[in-house]
């Protein structure tokens, strides 16, 4: 419960309120009754100031359940406003509310020790007030700070995650595997077919020169992606003939959204590493547009028994980039017969990384 509390409110308010309630007391206490303070320090306490600590106990408890209500239905930092409007509203009813029900009792209690009058009922109430939207205050300054530089904390992160994939994403196309199967491809085509080989040549360097291009990208529009796309697949057709069947269906109106550099061409990749590819067992791979927003990658599943070893360029690392991005999450479906990989398209600008 307490995890959940401190997830909610953005930070551990244990010793806040350990700290907080007695000093809040005090203060309060002698402010109103300054004057039994200097005259009377045994009824202050035990009148004076075991009053403030109760009113500010309860208070204290009640205000915090309702900061922490309204803080979950309005987590956002679009919806502050909104939030410490309402918020405020519901304290000060319950703060009257309260009041109606503990001072008939408290007044009892501790009427011996206390005389009390409509100007200190007054000062008690305007300084309650006063001192409960000071609580709130810290209440809203402390979490904001918080998640501030948490979420700065997180930007920073994904940044540098974002930087790392764009690297690792060139390591892998250029690693000596990708650049052995290509060429190893072409020696086959020269011999057979010298226009099919040229051919070749060039979507080999169009790979290259896109990965090079957009290493500075943070997002790229799907058209671009797309065509990079292609380029990777013809190379890949080519290795795996009609093993490998690769349809993609994407309407032209969805070619200016945005999606994440590579992040195609790594589930492309993930499939075949994944994947028994033969006569046999033809890999299946289709990508496509679902309810307007989304980019589907789906292929048949056909696991191998042994795989390559991971370059650690995988789904998570897709999932994590997009949080920087977008609240939508990628999903990821995976049944007996199919593996598919949902990304949200997105509406961010396409700019550069930040040095």
């Amino acid at each position: 419960m307490n995890s959940n509390y401190k997830k909610i409110l953005g930070f551990d308010d244990k010793w806040l309120v350990i700290i907080g309630t007695p000093v809040i007391a005090f203060l309060l206490a002698a402010m109103m009754f300054a004057d039994i303070l200097v005259d009377d320090w045994w009824t202050f306490c035990r009148g004076c100031l075991m009053v403030s600590f109760i009113y500010v106990i309860i208070y204290w408890v009640v205000f915090r359940q309702v900061f922490i209500v309204f803080r979950k239905k309005y987590p956002k930092t679009g919806q502050t406003i909104r939030r410490i409007t309402l918020q405020s509203i519901v304290l000060v009813v319950l703060y009257f509310s309260g009041q109606s029900i503990l001072d008939p009792v408290m007044h009892r209690l501790f009427t011996p020790y206390i005389i009390q009058d409509a100007r200190h009922d007054i000062g008690m109430a305007i300084a309650s007030l006063l001192v409960t939207f000071l609580v709130v205050g810290i209440y809203e300054t402390i979490g904001f700070y918080t998640r501030l530089q948490k979420s700065s904390l997180e930007k920073q992160e994904l940044k540098r995650m974002n930087m790392q994939s764009q690297l690792e994403g060139l390591k892998n196309q250029v690693n000596p595997h990708f650049l052995f199967n290509s060429l190893n491809t072409l020696t086959y085509l020269i011999p057979e077919n010298s226009e099919k080989s040229v051919h070749f040549v060039q979507q080999l360097s169009k790979v290259y020169r896109y990965i090079l291009e957009i290493r500075d990208k943070k997002l790229i529009f799907l058209e671009e992606e797309l065509k990079f796309l292609n380029a990777y697949t013809f190379l890949l057709k080519e290795r795996f003939g009609e093993n490998l069947h690769i349809k993609m269906d994407i309407p032209e109106k969805y070619l200016n959204d945005k999606i994440l550099p590579l992040s195609l061409q790594i589930l492309f990749e993930n499939a075949i590493k994944h994947n028994i590819i033969s006569s046999e067992k033809p890999l299946f791979m289709e990508v496509f547009i679902e309810n307007g927003d989304k980019l589907v990658v789906k292929n048949n599943l056909q696991k191998k028994n042994q795989v390559m070893n991971s370059t650690k360029l995988g789904l998570q690392n897709i999932k994590n980039r997009y949080r920087f991005f977008s609240d939508k999450e990628v999903e990821v479906i995976v049944t007996q017969k199919s593996f598919i990989v949902i990304l949200p398209m997105l509406d961010a600008p396409v700019f550069a990384m930040d040095n």
